[in-house]
C-alpha cells in the first residue's frame, strides 16, 4: 500500500509539472532584438518558439513581438516591453479559463480570444500602477520607465 501511494503521488507531482511547462502560445512575429525568459534562461525570440505560463516576453530597444496563445489571444509588443505570463489555463469543458499577466514596461496591444468571451474577468494584465481587466476586445497598453 505505501509503495502505490508513494508511486500516487509522484505521478501527480510529475503531471503538475507537465502542465506548468506545457506550450500555451508561439511567437508569430518578431523584428530586431526579442527574447523569451524560460526559467531564467534568455532564449533568442523567432518565429515558432514556444511560450509557456511563466515565461517572461521582452523585446529590445528597437524590438517588436507577436504572440499568439492557445485561444487565439494575439499580443504584440512594441520596443522595450516586458510581460510575464502569471497564469494560463485554458480547458472550455471544464471552465478552467485564465490568463493573467505582469508588465513592468513598453507597450502592448491585445485582441482578445476565447477565454476573455467565455470568462471576461478572467483576463487581467497587472502594471506598476494599476490592473486591466480585459471584457472581450482589444486595448493598448503603455508603461513608462
Amino acid at each position: 500500500m505505501g509503495r502505490w501511494l508513494t508511486a500516487f503521488v509522484l505521478i501527480l507531482a510529475f503531471a503538475s509539472v507537465g502542465q506548468a511547462g506545457e506550450t500555451i502560445g508561439f511567437v508569430k512575429t518578431v523584428t530586431g532584438s526579442a527574447l523569451v525568459i524560460d526559467s531564467g534562461k534568455a532564449i533568442p525570440a523567432k518565429v515558432g518558439t514556444p511560450v509557456k505560463m511563466g515565461n517572461t516576453l521582452r523585446t529590445g530597444s528597437g524590438g517588436s513581438l507577436g504572440v499568439t496563445f492557445k485561444d487565439n489571444t494575439v499580443m504584440s509588443f512594441g520596443p522595450d516591453t516586458e510581460l510575464t505570463v502569471d497564469e494560463y489555463f485554458y480547458t472550455p469543458g471544464a471552465d478552467k479559463l485564465k490568463f493573467s499577466s505582469s508588465m513592468s514596461r513598453g507597450t502592448l496591444q491585445v485582441v482578445s480570444g476565447v477565454i476573455a468571451k467565455l470568462k471576461p474577468k478572467a483576463v487581467t494584465v497587472k502594471t506598476p500602477s494599476a490592473m486591466i481587466g480585459c471584457r472581450g476586445t482589444r486595448f493598448l497598453v503603455k508603461v513608462d520607465p
